[in-house]
């Protein structure tokens, strides 16, 4: 071949790329040019509402193509050699305006300012309602759940773990000392939907204790939270809630029975229904829930029990909502409830009617900065009033919240305050008021070894000649955890805590606790 023949045959391979980079620059650029012309052109007819067509036509070895034929043109032009001879496009001036006749015009190009677009196709979740599940979130960032982990169930993933732990506990009042060893059994996990609307969280956790040796002081716990999130429209969600937990009372608890040997136990139900919808800037939510408290018999030392069941009581309470978002990030809102507190039991054991009213109002401010901050605090006042004359009002300056920071990759910070109120059953005292703060930081020391520190406070306080039984606990904690692999985690737990009584006798407790944890 001689050097002329291959210069020609690059030249035509050179026509052919640049008669398809042409094309492509038509598809990019030159609708909104004619438009914008065609806008700007002070003759142009057309009419209110309607907007105009374009039909480009692509020639190809000199015949015209649309569409899926403009595509069969180009590439029988690349492989012919043949040069795009011309590139023209007809904006029409008015409805109606007809193409050449040598043209065949195209499908008018769909308008982003005309036709709405769903912005939630193919989301997996993506709408976030405004009340979290704050033990489905604790339990997965403790498991350090990753996309691919788990099981599927159907529609459904399921990641659990159990953990088999090994416990020193120490206990000391004035001059007396407890000393045990325990084995701890526990379970925990998450259920989460995996839907294009709608969304189910379940989270789980519980715990079985043994003692091996030592005082018999055993302290179970279980805790269940689910919520049903209902995309009812863009701007409507409806969400359906119910809970359980279970915990036995400690001793040192104002309302603990002084000598027993095993406390009472505590089943708390839960149930509820809200909705939310957004009008505008503002948001607005109305809720409904119900809270069941039931209490087990406590065992005395000599081997009998003593009834509790004069404290069961139901809690139902109507609470609603109104923000105004300041910016997606930041919304202040202001919150109250209604309610009524009702015992099983009209008097109770020592002849009180302890059924009352409640009220209660806050404000705050709600914060989400994705996975940086997020959260929420507010304060507020919350009272309840007795049916029982000789009972004084219970009131109480409420703070709450919930804050999630995580300063850098690797390292978060789990603050949440929480203020509430505990009626009592010792004969004329109404209650106490608890405020209670508690923060937890993880840090990762290395990709696979997470140091943990923990510290809270909590104030009990009560009215009155009952100030006497005020009390003030403090906690702090440190652990480890070592992801041995995907599957597998060694944990090393130290946790002290100190319970200082206004008059009486202080309480420490020190346990120990190392374990390993299976995940998936």
């Amino acid at each position: 071949m001689t050097s002329n023949e291959n210069r020609d045959k690059r030249g035509t391979g050179r026509l052919g790329l640049r008669a398809f980079a042409g094309v492509l620059a038509l598809s990019v650029f030159v609708h909104p040019s004619l438009l914008a012309a065609q806008q700007a052109e002070p003759g142009s007819a057309t009419s209110e509402g309607t907007r105009p067509t374009w039909s480009p036509t692509i020639s190809g070895s000199g015949q015209t193509s649309t569409g899926a034929s403009a595509a069969n043109g180009i590439s029988a032009s690349m492989q012919t050699g043949a040069t795009t001879s011309s590139q023209t496009a007809t904006a029409p001036l008015a409805t109606g305006t007809t193409v050449a006749p040598d043209t065949q015009a195209l499908e008018p190009l769909t308008d982003a300012d005309t036709i709405p677009v769903d912005e939630d196709i193919g989301r997996q979740n993506l709408r976030e309602a405004r009340v979290d599940n704050p033990t489905a979130e604790r339990i997965s960032r403790e498991l350090g759940s990753e996309d691919d982990s788990g099981i599927r169930l159907g529609t459904l993933i399921l990641r659990p773990s159990i953990s088999q732990k090994l416990g020193s506990e120490t206990e000391k009042s004035g001059g007396v000392k407890d000393d045990r060893i325990f084995s701890e059994t526990g379970l925990k996990g998450t259920l989460t939907s995996d839907w294009s609307r709608h969304e189910l969280s379940v989270g789980a956790e519980g715990a079985w204790q043994k003692t091996l040796s030592g005082n018999e002081t055993d302290k179970p716990r279980a805790e269940i939270d689910a919520r049903l999130r209902l995309d009812l429209a863009d701007d409507t969600i409806a969400t359906i809630t119910g809970s359980y937990s279970f915990g036995r009372e400690d001793s040192d608890d104002p309302n603990a029975v002084t000598g027993a040997k095993v406390q009472s136990g505590v089943h708390q139900y839960g149930a509820g229904a809200s909705i939310e919808r957004d009008f505008g800037l503002i948001r607005g939510s109305i809720g409904a829930d119900v809270t069941r408290l039931q209490y087990s018999d406590a065992e005395l030392s000599d081997g009998s029990t003593l009834e509790r069941s004069d404290r069961n009581r139901n809690r139902y309470a109507i609470t609603s909502r109104l923000g105004y978002e300041l910016s997606p990030a930041l919304i202040p809102f202001i919150e109250g409830t209604i309610g009524r507190i009702d015992y099983d039991d009209a008097v109770d054991s020592a002849g009180y009617r302890r059924s009352a009213d409640l009220y209660g109002a806050k404000t705050g401010v709600a914060v989400d900065l994705g996975e940086k901050l997020r959260g929420e605090i507010a304060v507020g006042y919350e009272r309840q009033k007795f049916e029982d004359g000789r009972l004084e009002e219970l009131s109480a300056l409420t703070v709450d919240g919930n804050i999630f920071w995580s300063p850098r990759e690797g390292t978060s910070i789990d603050v949440t305050l929480d203020t509430s109120i505990d009626p009592s059953t010792t004969a004329g005292v109404n209650g106490a008021t608890i405020h209670r703060v508690t923060a937890q930081l993880a840090h990762d020391l290395r990709t696979n070894l997470v140091a943990r520190l923990t510290g809270g406070t909590t104030f009990t306080r009560y009215d009155g000649d009952a100030a006497a039984a005020d009390t003030t606990a403090y906690l702090a904690g440190a652990g480890l955890t070592w992801k041995v692999n995907r599957y597998l985690d060694a944990t090393a737990d130290l946790t002290y805590e100190r319970t200082h009584y206004n008059t009486g006798v202080d309480n420490d407790s020190l346990t120990a606790l190392v374990g390993l944890t299976a995940k998936r």
